[in-house]
C-alpha cells in the first residue's frame, strides 16, 4: 500500500514539474493581460477617453470603446504620415512654444522628449548602446551584481568617477534601481541582452547555461577513513 502511495506521489510530481513551465509562461501571460486591460480596458482612464470618442457613434460602451480605439490608431497612422513627410516640424514648434510656457508641465514634456529621442536614435546611440556589465561592489572580489549600463559616458561625484548601471528585478525585469558606480568598479560582461534577461526572469535558474558551469572540484578524500 505504501509502495503504490509513494509511486502515485512520484507520478504526480513529476507531471507538475513538466507542467511548471506551461503554467508559469500562461500565468505570466495572463497577468500582463490583466495590467493592460487595467490600464487600457473600458474601464481605465485611457478606456474612458475611448469610450467617449466613440459613444457618439454607437450606442454600445463597448461597440463605443473599439471605435474610439480605431480613431486613436487612424490619428497616429495619420501622424505617421506626417512625420514622414517632414510636416510636423513647424507643428511640433508651435507645440514646444506652447508647452515651454507652462512651468510644471513643460518640466515633465522636456524629460519625455528627450526618453523619447533617446529611443528613436540609432546606431551605437540610444539605448543601443545599453550593454550588460558586471558590478563588484568592494573590489574585484566582492560581490558580483549583473546590470546594465546607462551610458558609457562617467560623472564625476565627490571627485570619483562614477557610471550610471540599471540593476533590474527578478523575477521581472522591466523594474529595477538606478546605481551610480564606481567606474573602477565596472566591467563588461559577455552575455549579451538575452542572457541577462533569462537570468532574471528565471531567478538565477538559468546562470549556468549563460555564465558557464564551474567545473566540480574532486572530493578531498577523508584521512580518517
Amino acid at each position: 500500500m505504501k509502495r503504490s502511495v509513494r509511486q502515485l506521489t512520484r507520478t504526480l510530481v513529476t507531471g507538475l514539474l513538466a507542467a511548471l513551465p506551461l503554467i508559469v509562461t500562461a500565468a505570466v501571460f495572463i497577468w500582463l493581460g490583466r495590467l493592460l486591460y487595467a490600464w487600457l480596458g473600458p474601464s481605465s482612464l485611457v478606456g474612458q477617453v475611448f469610450v467617449g470618442l466613440g459613444l457618439g457613434l454607437s450606442g454600445s460602451v463597448m461597440l463605443g470603446y473599439v471605435l474610439g480605439a480605431l480613431i486613436i490608431v487612424l490619428g497616429v497612422y495619420a501622424l505617421g504620415l506626417l512625420v514622414e513627410a517632414g510636416l510636423q516640424r513647424g507643428l511640433a514648434r508651435l507645440v514646444n512654444a506652447v508647452v515651454s510656457r507652462i512651468p510644471l508641465v513643460r518640466n515633465v514634456y522636456d524629460l519625455i522628449s528627450r526618453f523619447v529621442d533617446l529611443l528613436s536614435q540609432t546606431g551605437d546611440d540610444g539605448l543601443k548602446s545599453m550593454r550588460p556589465v558586471w558590478c563588484s561592489f568592494g573590489g574585484s572580489g566582492g560581490v558580483k551584481v549583473l546590470g546594465l549600463l546607462s551610458t558609457p559616458e562617467p560623472v564625476e561625484i565627490d571627485g570619483q568617477r562614477y557610471l550610471a548601471v540599471l540593476v533590474p528585478t527578478a523575477p521581472v525585469p522591466v523594474g529595477g534601481g538606478l546605481l551610480y558606480v564606481q567606474e573602477s568598479w565596472v566591467t563588461p560582461a559577455d552575455v549579451g541582452m538575452d542572457g541577462l534577461t533569462s537570468i532574471y526572469v528565471s531567478m538565477g535558474v538559468t546562470s549556468g547555461q549563460v555564465l558557464g558551469r564551474s567545473p566540480t572540484l574532486p572530493k578531498t578524500p577523508d584521512p580518517a577513513a
